[in-house]
This record gives C-alpha cells, sequence and structure tokens, in this order.
C-alpha cells in the first residue's frame, strides 16, 4: 500500500466553544498515548487494505441525528484515493441520543463560528455507540483537512477520552464502513492510508502561531550551475500565476534538485532552443525553491502569458499523486512573496497550465488542489 507521510491520520478541529479548564499537561500525555493506540488499532484493521466485507453497521442518517438543512455544494469526484482519519476530542458519547446531540452542537460549531457550509467531515463520523452517522456524505466535499477535501475521504471518531482508544464496536463499524466505501466505490480500493504524524490536542489553550517567513529561502542560479543567459524582461507586476510540472523525473534532495534544474536548463537550450530555462521558478520535493530565469525575467512555457505571468513549475509528474506537502507549501509561500515583494498583483488570477495550453501538465492530482488555492481563475 501506497503511503502519504505528510497528511495526518488524527487532524482534530478546534472545538473552541467547550469547556477547557480542566485540561492539563497529564490529561494531554494521555490523550497523545491514545491517539497512538488508537493508530495502532486502525493499521491493523487496514493492514494491506485486507477489509472484511462481511461486516455490518447502523447508519444514522441526517435526518435522523436532526441535521441542520445548510449544506454543501463543491462535488467530490468518487473513487478518492486518499483517507484520512480525525477525532473530535471532548465530544465523546455513547448511545445515539448522545451522539445526535454532539452532532448537531459540531455542525452548529462549524456553521457558525467557522463560517462552514456544513458539519466539516466529507463522510461520516463513528460513535461509541458503534453507530456511524451521516456526515455531509459520499459525494460532497467536505471542509475538514484543507488543501485537500477534493480528493479524500474525511471520517472522524467522536472523541478520546483520557488516553484511551475508541470502543470495540466503533473500531468494528469504522472498519466496516472502509470495507462498504470500498465496495461501493466511493474510495480506491488502493487507496492511500497516511502515516501518524502527531496528534493535535484541540481542548488545550491556543498557542500563538509562530508567524511564517514572508518569504521562502530561494536557491539563486549560481548554486545549481546556470548558464549565462539573457531573455526578454517581464511586465512586472505580473497579472497571472501559472502553476506546471516538468512530466519527467523528481528530486528529493537538494543535490539531486540542483542537478535536475541543471539538466532542465541544457533541455531548454540546447534541444528547443529556447534562451533560457523556461520557468520563472522551479519546486523540488525537497522543499527547495530553484530560481529558473526569476523574477524580472520572461520564461518561455507559456506562449502568449510569458511577459505577464510567473511561471512555477513542480520538478515531477504529477497525473496520479501530488506533490508532497512541503513542496506545495513552498510554492504557496513564493506566491505569497511575489505578491509582498510586488512582483505580483494582489488581484493575480492563478491557473494551471492546463488552462492556456493544450497540454496534461501540471498534471491532474496536482491540478486538483490548486483548484482550492486562492486566487484560482475559475
Amino acid at each position: 500500500m501506497r503511503m502519504l507521510p505528510w497528511l495526518l491520520v488524527f487532524s482534530a478541529l478546534s472545538v473552541e466553544a467547550f469547556d477547557v479548564s480542566s485540561w492539563d499537561k497529564t490529561q494531554a500525555k494521555q490523550m497523545s498515548e491514545g491517539l497512538q493506540n488508537l493508530f495502532g488499532s486502525l493499521t491493523q484493521l487496514n493492514e494491506k487494505g485486507r477489509l472484511g466485507l462481511d461486516d455490518v453497521f447502523t447508519m444514522v442518517s441526517r435526518k435522523q441525528w436532526g441535521a441542520e438543512a445548510v449544506g454543501c455544494r463543491s462535488q467530490l469526484m468518487v473513487p478518492v484515493d486518499v483517507l484520512v482519519t480525525h477525532h473530535i476530542p471532548g465530544l465523546e458519547c455513547q448511545d445515539q441520543t448522545a451522539c445526535s446531540q454532539r452532532l448537531r452542537e459540531l455542525q452548529s460549531y462549524h456553521v457558525h463560528n467557522n463560517r462552514g457550509c456544513d458539519v466539516a467531515y466529507n463522510s461520516f463520523l463513528v460513535g461509541d455507540d458503534g453507530r456511524v452517522y451521516e456526515g455531509v456524505g459520499w459525494t460532497i466535499q467536505g471542509l475538514h483537512t484543507k488543501g485537500y477535501n477534493n480528493i479524500t475521504l474525511g471520517i472522524a471518531f467522536f472523541g478520546t477520552k483520557e488516553g484511551r482508544s475508541p470502543s470495540s464496536v466503533a473500531l468494528s463499524a469504522m472498519k466496516a464502513l472502509i470495507s462498504y466505501a470500498v465496495l461501493k466505490g466511493h474510495l480506491s480500493p488502493r487507496y492511500i492510508q497516511p502515516l501518524f504524524v502527531k496528534g493535535e490536542n484541540c481542548l488545550a489553550p491556543p498557542q500563538k502561531a509562530s508567524p511564517r517567513k514572508a518569504c521562502p529561502s530561494i536557491v539563486p542560479r549560481s548554486a545549481w550551475g546556470a548558464r549565462v543567459a539573457h531573455c526578454h524582461e517581464m511586465s512586472l507586476p505580473a497579472k497571472y500565476v501559472i502553476i506546471l510540472h516538468t512530466a519527467g523525473r523528481t528530486c528529493s534532495v537538494a543535490e539531486e534538485c540542483r542537478q535536475l534544474v541543471q539538466d532542465l536548463q541544457s533541455l531548454s537550450v540546447d534541444k528547443y532552443k529556447e534562451c533560457d530555462i523556461g520557468y520563472n521558478f522551479l519546486v523540488g520535493q525537497d522543499g527547495g525553491v530553484y530560481e529558473g530565469v526569476g523574477w524580472n525575467v520572461q520564461g518561455s512555457s507559456t506562449p502568449g502569458y510569458n511577459d505577464i505571468a510567473l511561471g512555477i513549475v513542480f520538478m515531477g509528474t504529477f497525473t496520479g499523486n501530488p506533490p508532497n506537502a512541503t513542496a506545495l507549501q513552498a510554492a504557496q509561500d513564493l506566491i505569497q512573496c511575489a505578491v509582498l515583494k510586488g512582483y505580483l498583483t494582489p488581484n493575480y488570477l492563478l491557473m494551471g497550465h492546463s488552462d492556456v495550453v493544450n497540454t496534461l501538465s501540471p498534471g491532474q492530482a496536482l491540478y486538483n488542489i490548486i483548484k482550492t488555492w486562492p486566487h484560482f481563475k475559475n
């Protein structure tokens, strides 16, 4: 089974509306231990995707639990390839009445406090009573994992209390639900089970996040051994950002990425007779941003837009799987930096290469992600 180390198995949404006064370090430690136990349980349930199809579960519909008639509209293209399992600390429940009440409270919080379109989970929630509670369903995107809602199913357990795993009936219901999702074509049989990275304690008092750097560290041309070139200047500030992929090999360490950028320049100059490498910036799976022709010079990858668009290319082929989270964040930081430094107009439009050229670039998996980014041109 393929693994995706940058997604969280457990990503609990903030529940600030609930009492946090009694939460202390001991309980936080117990929560962490409980999440480790829970991850082990899920690993055993889902190991190599061998899921029992004879399991059964009881479904509680939106009408049965008293869902508010709000609803989301964005369609989810199925089958999806990624399953993300969440937990909701502080919302433990042992029977249908209590779980339904908890779910109504959660929906109200997501809609009225977080300005969501519905309860965040795009599939279902599992209670300690062993019942499965319908969220927004199989075909609608949820709001559970920012940047990946359009390619994932999000399923949540109600609570993890005092360091323990969910009940055995809850785990059995989760197993049966995943089996059903695969059997009915909602989830790919080759779905990705993300690695456990960390458990986020959402009942703990919020901590001030350290501010992100305004601009990422950019590897200059001199560091990757660029040839001297003389190309046309850009018309700044640029009005567009165009995302591409190179459709060749990828790189995951700095030395490998520097060599790849050098090879791409040679390909552009020697084979395609361009004046330089075709992109303003290149992003590797090492999370590095590599200076192509830079801010002030035109690329050559998108005829008709080269003088008014920044071309940002991910090195590799991303038709089936997207770039990793580090690379995706680096590209987003670069775009923010471009606006901050005046190289990109604040009301810029973001597009995929395929939006302006007849090409498969930037690959469907990457395209599905950039469609969720700010300023994407619909």
